[in-house]
């Protein structure tokens, strides 16, 4: 029987009031992640430009640093569990500073994706540290209430951070996009020092799973690369045939890897529970709806109806309304009756609602049911996506408390990174379709204006769709009608990816929640473990019979049974 030699201590019984203060650093360390990956949402349409980038550049921007976070975030889940959580937290904030004050200084579009690649790394810690620490404190079964302000959170970064985006833009310039996150990250850094009281300790030697840290990195970049890219590339293409191989044989080798290895970066073990693998092909949707969504919506304002920045921050308001409001009352709800699935189920309904209505809008839609279906939509992400990551944490074994975790905001990131290159995929082959079907019409209006539409002429042959509010009327209403149909295709992706959680969710094992922390569970297992080598000793000695040595986790499911 191999003992397990991990152990996780609070350094003082923690008071609600020391909860929440610890608590306070972990959602702005959670929030400065987010608006990391959204701020720059009503932005792109003017940064891109001024620092000479296209529409593939547009689409890179975001990518990138959804492509960062979503193969750093297993990594940083597995050095939770080899290393002390606290100090990973403050290291993951540093490099989320000095990427923010980088991204701020660019010259140029490379200059920026190389930064926000950064930023992805730093937010990839955040976003996973926060809510593992989070577990250590606070039992699964009072985390409900605790997640809705997660889940607020998140909602206020991901629809706020646009509008936040657009104010600053409007004002201090677009630059103060990224400068924003380095006074949030100083703070957050020193509250964390302050107020989050727990050590966490792992005797003998730390083993870290270099190899498959290489591969997930090489699997995963090279597939979101060609998704991304697969519109120019076309399906049926050298670019197409080495990049997939590429990536599919190093996920192949991967596997293997760690189906081997000592400290794997993803156990295989943990897909054999059905719970963490249900939760993460729901994830799926949610990081699209997430991300993409988001994105694309203010691209849609802007493009489509001519607002300003601000403004297209402002009309996405409902979504984080919904967000906000679903995820606190369910989260209170959670917390006491102990009943989740419902609200999980009802939360996938509305995604697929929500999705499927946003791919109908057209240049005149009405703006009171755009707000409308952004409302189905933030509802519906709300009552999902932290309560996603409060059932993994409920069954997972409490020594893979980070990777579990970790697991799950992985794949939700994989699917926010591929929704994202998917849906810029299909907006640019759309809008292409577009714009040669309508060739004469658009010649002749660029042609009447002269100087002007020289101007225009230059931005669409580059790839990208300019803002509108400025043009002349004759060549805005058709850029207008082209962005509008290009978008609402594009969410289209959205839809079949909602359904696909709707049957996940539907399958998921409705179990109880824990009233037990990570560290509590972790000091129960190591106690009843350590009583169950004594006694495999004992039995040793009396029968001189050799125990079988087998894995804590199956030692642990077995006396479950």
């Amino acid at each position: 029987m191999r003992v397990s030699t991990h152990t996780t201590t609070v350094s003082a019984h923690m008071s609600r009031r020391q909860v929440l203060e610890a608590l306070s650093g972990l959602l702005l360390a959670m929030f400065c992640s987010m608006i990391s990956m959204t701020v720059v949402g009503t932005s792109l349409p003017i940064i891109v430009p001024e620092l000479g980038g296209s529409q593939t550049s547009y689409t890179w921007v975001v990518t990138m640093t959804l492509l960062t976070t979503a193969i750093s975030t297993p990594i940083w889940g597995k050095l939770a569990d080899l290393t002390n959580r606290k100090v990973l937290m403050l290291v993951a904030l540093t490099i989320f500073v000095l990427a923010s004050a980088g991204a701020g200084l660019s010259q140029n579009v490379e200059m920026l994706i190389f930064f926000r690649a950064l930023q992805g790394i730093g937010g990839g810690g955040l976003q996973a540290l926060s809510q593992i620490l989070m577990a250590d404190i606070i039992s699964p079964r009072e985390r409900g209430k605790y997640m809705g302000l997660f889940a607020g959170v998140m909602a206020v970064g991901t629809v706020g951070g646009p509008l936040l985006g657009g104010l600053l833009t409007d004002t201090v310039g677009w630059r103060w996009n990224f400068y924003v996150g380095v006074p949030l990250g100083i703070i957050a850094f020193a509250v964390i020092m302050r107020t989050l009281r727990i050590e966490q300790h792992r005797k003998g030697k730390v083993r870290i799973d270099y190899l498959g840290i290489a591969l997930l990195s090489i699997s995963a970049g090279f597939l979101l690369v060609w998704i991304t890219n697969v519109s120019d590339y076309g399906w049926a293409s050298w670019e197409t045939l080495y990049m997939v191989g590429i990536g599919v044989v190093a996920a192949i080798v991967f596997v293997l890897v760690e189906m081997r290895v000592a400290e794997p970066l993803i156990p295989m073990s943990l897909f054999r529970n059905r719970t963490f693998s249900l939760a993460v092909l729901a994830s799926i949707s949610i990081g699209v709806s997430m991300f993409g969504t988001a994105i694309y919506l203010s691209q849609y304002l802007q493009i489509a109806r001519g607002f300003g920045p601000t403004e297209a921050g402002l009309l996405t308001i409902p979504m984080a309304v919904g967000m906000l409001g679903s995820s606190t009352i369910v989260g209170q709800l959670v917390t006491r009756t102990g009943t989740w699935k419902r609200y999980l189920v009802t939360g996938a309904v509305l995604m697929i609602a929500g999705t499927s209505l946003l791919s109908t809008l057209r240049v005149d839609t009405p703006l009171w049911l755009v707000c409308v279906y952004m409302f189905l939509l933030g509802a519906g992400t709300g009552m999902t996506m932290q309560n996603l990551v409060l059932v993994v944490q409920n069954s997972a074994n409490p020594a893979q408390m980070g990777v579990s975790s970790s697991g799950v905001n992985f794949f939700r990131s994989v699917g926010g990174t591929a929704g994202v290159a998917i849906m810029g995929s299909v907006l640019a082959a759309s809008m292409t379709q577009q714009m040669t079907d309508r060739a004469a019409e658009v010649g002749q209006a660029i042609a009447s204006l002269g100087a002007k539409g020289q101007a225009v002429a230059k931005q669409l042959a580059a790839g990208s769709l300019p803002t509108t509010r400025d043009m002349p009327q004759q060549i805005a209403m058709i850029i207008e009608e082209v962005a509008a149909n290009s978008i609402s295709h594009a969410f289209l992706v959205g839809v079949p990816l909602a359904v696909l959680s709707l049957i996940a969710i539907a399958f998921l094992p409705n179990a109880s929640l824990h009233r037990q922390t990570t560290v509590e569970r972790l000091r129960e297992q190591n106690a009843n473990d350590s009583g169950y080598a004594d006694a495999a000793a004992v039995a040793t000695a009396s029968t001189g019979s050799v125990p079988i040595i087998t894995d804590d986790a199956q030692v642990t499911e077995e006396r479950r049974s």
